[in-house]
């Protein structure tokens, strides 16, 4: 991506909240919204979203990996829509394998610590969880004024 002071701007409006909506692209090509937490990276210019095996948002990116990414300030005159390519990790196996390092450091950075690290690790490979990495290529929306 360009270092496009507009872009730079839009892309702040990321790291300021954990919450915005990921559109997929279903089989038919209409999009599938869905609410979600992240965290954004901005050295890698990449939004993590911890996400699960066989739900629908997770299905459509393995079949066609384009993805968008909307976010608003809080009071919605700003927003910004960050589009890119998915990267998926793999599913989370043991409760210390890379993928659930790289759960337990998204949960850090959206949530802070959890009270039972054991349990978390656990429940991310009973829930066949895995991480989403969108990788921002452009954004384009309403930088705040």
């Amino acid at each position: 991506m360009s270092q496009d002071p507009t872009q730079n701007t839009l892309l702040k409006l990321l790291s300021e909240g954990h919450g915005g909506v990921l559109v997929t692209l279903k089989r038919d090509g209409r999009p599938q919204l869905s609410n979600v937490s992240h965290a954004y990276f901005p050295d890698e210019r990449i939004i993590r979203v911890s996400v699960t095996d066989g739900r629908a948002k997770t299905r459509n990116l393995r079949r066609d990996p384009r993805a968008s990414y909307h976010v608003t300030s809080a009071d919605r005159w700003a927003y910004t829509v960050a589009e890119g390519t998915a990267e998926l990790s793999p599913v989370a196996r043991e409760p210390h394998d890379e993928t659930v390092e790289e759960l337990v450091r998204l949960y850090r950075e959206v949530l802070g610590e959890h009270p039972d690290w054991d349990e978390f690790r656990a429940a991310m490979v009973r829930d066949r969880r895995l991480v989403l990495r969108l990788h921002v290529e452009r954004a384009y929306g309403v930088p705040r004024s």
